[in-house]
């Protein structure tokens, strides 16, 4: 029997835009999409997924890679054939119809990354009332790498927050963020120096912004590793957020651990 029921919150984006006018390739991330899924059924809960318009999200060729797996050939390849033929992974549910199913179902939602975040669900109408229902109802809300950038779509002005950020004016993206609902909460997301070896190795071009500096803005307690790319879990409330790809395992386990908890398991 299951335990409760788990939202996973995927993006449809596959490109983002860049400085020089251009757009770059991205997407959603395998390891961070498959490992919390499979842990969290392996921990006896059900994983729901959903995007904007129900279309599976589409994978960023970025982490098509056992390196996102410590190297595990096997892993990845067990992560690979989740993605292509599980049932979970192929439901075609929009967020509008989660939202219809009754959010009181779902017992926590998670967010992961690759930048597809950045590109929709930060400015998803859908996504923010999402958003608000599992802060207002302190439930487990986990978002990892890109993924916490989707807390912004919970702000009453989030679409405009996001043009700010593109034009580069932290003031007004300060005001435009008043009465955000996390402000003030500690977290973490994917960092500048991270992003940077993205820009230069595989987008070959600068974003309009970063993740810290965005969420800093809006009034987040934003912390990040000394050392690029370690495993790197915060949690404040009812907020879990994950730093990295490699922070899958351990946002996974955080997250099962306060389900379980709230659960009273």
């Amino acid at each position: 029997m299951s335990k409760g029921k788990v939202l996973i919150i995927g993006s449809n984006a596959t490109r983002i835009e860049t400085k020089d006018g251009r757009t770059g390739a991205t997407g959603q991330y395998l390891n961070e999409t498959v490992v919390p899924m499979l842990a969290l059924i392996n921990a006896g809960y059900e994983v729901v997924l959903a995007t904007p318009n129900g279309a599976k999200p589409h994978m960023d060729e970025a982490s098509d890679s056992a390196e996102h797996f410590g190297g595990d050939v096997v892993a990845y390849e067990k992560a690979k054939a989740f993605w292509a033929n599980d049932t979970s992974m192929n439901s075609g549910l929009t967020l509008r119809g989660a939202i219809e199913q009754g959010l009181d179902n779902f017992a926590a939602i998670f967010v992961p990354g690759g930048q597809g975040p950045v590109v929709d669900l930060m400015i998803d109408p859908d996504m923010g009332e999402i958003a608000r229902h599992f802060h207002e109802k302190g439930k487990p809300s986990a978002y990892l790498c890109h993924g916490p950038m989707a807390t912004v779509a919970a702000m009453r002005h989030a679409r405009e927050f996001r043009s700010a950020l593109v034009a580069g004016d932290e003031a007004k993206a300060r005001e435009w963020a008043k009465g955000w609902q996390y402000a003030g909460y500690k977290m973490t997301v994917f960092s500048d120096t991270e992003e940077k070896v993205v820009e230069d190795y595989i987008l070959h071009a600068k974003l309009y912004f970063n993740m810290i500096e965005a969420l800093t803005a809006a009034g987040g307690d934003v912390s990040k590793t000394k050392v690029d790319f370690e495993p790197n879990v915060v949690i404040d409330r009812e907020l879990i957020t994950g730093q990295n790809p490699r922070s899958d395992h351990p946002i996974a386990a955080a997250l099962i651990e306060a389900l379980d908890r709230r659960q009273g398991v």
